[in-house]
């Protein structure tokens, strides 16, 4: 029998993900067997504590073992971290370690939302694709800048890494490793009790841009409110480049050091935001919101609508625009 270790960090208060997971291959276990085979896993909750509390002591987790009593195991499951990502890389040292140190053995890594800090705090994510909370990508970027962020993902897979987006869409990544670990009916009839969408592959229609203001180029930071303050208006990168008197290649490669964007992609997402939000709660027309944020071909803002959300202007109206559904 295969071995599944569900981590309990200590510190945290994000329960639901470690729940899920018991729940969702315990499920997948229950189908297997009902099927005429064996259990295909052993799934254990282990931490470094008898008892993590969660919730402001509301609710208590008693892992079914120490970490240290796991010789062996074939898949990591490493749970949404809180908020406040130094202190909870700092009171989990013991878990980080062993979790490069089975990775090593052959284990494989699964990390939900900002579970992601810690795994790239191990050092297995440096130069490989990861994805983690929309929310929290800054804060990501700037603390480990050689992890190949792609924060529209909703999964990625690589080398026996798989990571996922943001709060509920674990469900999406259990549902994708049971399909992998098990077997595609498998997944079937797991998504259909949870009922959870199967093959979903991007978080981009829930992403809110809030702009990457949490670095010190000054420079850039004027650039970034100056294209803010401008969505009506077809803004040049030559010519943001001069108003700031920077050379046009320093300032792209300023900009993108400062953001993680090129200052192009920057001021897209932040003219498709303002759509967005027009178009969740306004009743203006596709045509009118398009030339408020500067565009002036509908070809062009559809393609970079979908581009960024994953939805056409007219699909991501109907769906979070209430007064548009009757």
């Amino acid at each position: 029998m295969k071995h599944i270790t569900i981590l309990v960090p200590d510190g945290q208060n994000n329960l639901s993900s470690i729940v899920g997971a018991y729940e969702l291959f315990t499920g997948a276990n229950a189908y297997w067997k009902a099927s005429g085979r064996n259990d295909l896993f052993m799934i254990e909750l282990a931490g470094i504590s008898p008892t993590i509390d969660f919730e402001g002591q509301l609710f208590t987790v008693k892992p079914h073992t120490h970490i240290a009593a796991i010789a062996k195991t074939n898949l990591i499951v490493i749970p949404s971290l809180n908020h406040n990502m130094h202190q909870a890389m700092e009171s989990n040292s013991l878990l980080i370690e062993w979790i490069a140190r089975h990775y090593k053995r052959g284990a494989e890594i699964a990390t939900i939302c900002t579970g992601a800090f810690m795994l790239a705090s191990a050092g297995l994510l440096d130069g490989r694709a990861c994805s983690t909370h929309w929310a929290a990508v800054d804060t990501f970027r700037q603390l480990f800048p050689t992890v190949n962020l792609q924060p529209d993902r909703l999964i990625t897979d690589e080398k026996g890494i798989y990571t996922n987006g943001g709060a509920y869409s674990f469900l999406n990544l259990l549902i994708y490793l049971i399909e992998k670990y098990y077997d595609r009916q498998t997944a079937i009839y797991c998504s259909k009790l949870f009922q959870i969408e199967i093959d979903r592959q991007s978080q981009s229609a829930f992403a809110i841009f809030t702009g990457q203001k949490q670095h010190s180029d000054e420079v850039i930071k004027k650039a970034q409110d100056y294209i803010e303050s401008n969505l009506q208006e077809k803004i040049s990168i030559d010519y943001l480049s001069n108003l700031f008197a920077v050379g046009r290649r320093n300032f792209d490669r300023r900009f993108i050091k400062a953001t993680g964007n090129t200052p192009i992609e920057y001021t897209q997402r932040v003219k498709i935001e303002s759509a967005k939000k027009a178009l969740e709660s306004t009743r203006k027309t596709i045509n009118e919101v398009m030339y408020e944020v500067g565009y002036s071909d509908v070809k062009a803002f559809r393609e970079v609508f979908r581009k960024i959300t994953g939805l056409s202007p007219i699909e991501y109206k109907t769906k979070y625009n209430k007064e548009a559904m009757v």
